[in-house]
């Protein structure tokens, strides 16, 4: 066997100068020799504890090895079996911590580049054209999907496979959920998305946007009168959590989720062609540091603002951004403010915020999560000159559904309360997964849970049939 490269084979990018005035695509992808040279990499181990890291159980080692002896429309097949939105995880799943960080390889170099393969192959698919596509034996029952997000439109695929007829009701314009309003497009282009949920369409899903479930119709009108069957929710966590400070209500202060909205949902990314209502100031904060905080960092800056600044009550390690989103930041000229924290937003007399009164904290011991506990410095108040701030610190599940079925058990923060093998509610025929069972989590996760729903609604409906 050759020696294994130490590291990853590298994925061109855009220069950090440029792409931070533009909303292009920052990564570009393997070409066919790149892939190759990261597939050989591969151990091809006996044993792959990569495929253990991943939700949807994909077969990694044999995908690789496909890779490697240039048998890419192979390669894409396999993957496709497990998972219906390669382009999509291929981009913003958090390897890292799932199938790379699990990598042989990488115990004593970088891991093998799992995700960048992964992409390739959905990239090499948009060039090279769809697969032929397999039709199940319509088995004559009706499904519905409430919810187009990661959760949603995985069981969609899936069920659709097995011959289902399946109906995804999402109450925005355009489907996708969390991948088309949460992740801007630097980082998952509308076209690689719309394309995937293209093939899902083509392979039979019926997609009806624009109805509010609890509000445009019931989820008993949906069991009830129009005969579905079986329903899986997969409606995510897309309800901001405030800090109830002072302030907090201030023009210039949104949520993440507001300010991703505006720049994806309503065509900001595109302008000047959307001429989208959205502020970004001369100087932002962006509160928090997870995934959703740098994308609303990095999106303020492309949308004019000159000085966007991180702030975090933990310290750097303490983050939960992915490495590569945030080496991104440093390099796209974010700055970060490590152990602070808001305590006031300041008034300019107008009702729009100017300037953020802030704490210094210090790590004390652990909580009950394992992690050390922010305590704030007695006399350490400072103030910082700020014309917008973005709200980053976490989301919980829009009660509406739950709050117009009856018989729909509940967490205490608004979860749907839902078998982990399966995903069965408390409601004899509806399923769950994603974050509105788990809260706000990554979106392989979430598709795993769609993926063992569908065989849970199998089961189901097939023992109905007899």
């Amino acid at each position: 066997m050759p020696l294994i490269t130490p590291n990853k084979t590298p994925m061109a990018l855009a220069d950090a100068k440029e792409r931070s005035k533009t909303f292009r695509e920052v990564n570009f992808g393997y070409d066919p020799a790149r892939a190759v040279a990261e597939a050989d990499r591969c151990l091809q181990c006996q044993e792959p504890t990569c495929q253990t890291g991943c939700p949807v159980n994909i077969p990694i080692r044999e995908v690789i090895k496909l890779i490697s002896q240039r048998h890419f429309e192979d390669a894409l097949a396999l993957i496709k079996r497990y998972n219906s939105l390669p382009g999509v995880c291929g981009r913003v799943c958090p390897q890292e911590d799932q199938c790379e960080g699990r990598c042989h390889v990488g115990d004593r170099f970088g891991p093998v580049a799992i995700g960048y393969l992964e992409r390739f192959l959905a990239d090499w698919e948009r060039i090279h054209g769809p697969l032929p596509r397999t039709q199940a034996e319509p088995k004559g029952q009706k499904v519905a999907i409430i919810g187009s997000g990661p959760s949603g439109l995985t069981a969609a695929g899936d069920l659709t496979h097995m011959g289902y007829q399946v109906t995804i009701f999402e109450a925005l314009h355009d489907a996708g959920g969390v991948l088309r309003y949460g992740i801007p497009e630097f980082r998952l282009p509308k076209d690689v998305l719309d394309d995937e949920i293209n093939a899902l369409v083509e392979s039979g899903v019926e997609i009806q946007c624009n109805v509010v479930i609890g509000k445009t119709i019931t989820l008993d009108q949906i069991m009830g009168e129009m005969g579905f069957e079986a329903v899986f929710i997969g409606t995510g966590a897309g309800l901001p959590t405030f800090l109830k400070l002072p302030g907090e209500n201030l023009n210039g202060v949104y949520s993440a989720n507001e300010f991703l909205t505006r720049i994806n949902l309503m065509g900001a990314y595109q302008f000047p062609d959307y001429d989208t209502p959205v502020k970004s100031g001369r100087r932002v904060a962006v509160i928090g540091a997870g995934n959703t905080a740098m994308d609303a960092a990095r999106c303020a800056m492309r949308a004019g603002s000159e000085e966007v600044t991180v702030v975090y009550r933990r310290s750097e390690t303490e983050m939960t951004a992915r490495e590569e989103e945030y080496e991104h930041a440093i390099e796209e000229g974010i700055q970060f403010k490590w152990l602070n924290n808001p305590i006031e937003f300041l008034d300019d007399g107008k009702g729009w915020v100017c300037g953020m009164r802030c704490i210094r904290m210090e790590l004390g011991e652990p909580g009950e999560d394992g992690r050390r506990k922010p305590v704030p410095i007695p006399g350490s108040e400072f103030v910082m000159d700020v014309n917008n701030v973005i709200l980053s610190i976490g989301t919980s599940p829009n009660p509406l559904v739950s709050r117009t079925t009856p018989g729909l058990d509940t967490t205490s923060w608004g979860g749907l309360i839902a078998d982990d093998d399966t995903g069965q509610t408390s409601r004899e025929g509806v399923f769950a997964g994603g974050d509105i069972v788990t809260g706000s989590a990554t979106v392989i996760l979430a598709a795993g849970a769609g993926k063992r729903a569908a065989v849970a609604i199998d089961e189901y409906l097939s023992a109905k049939r007899g």
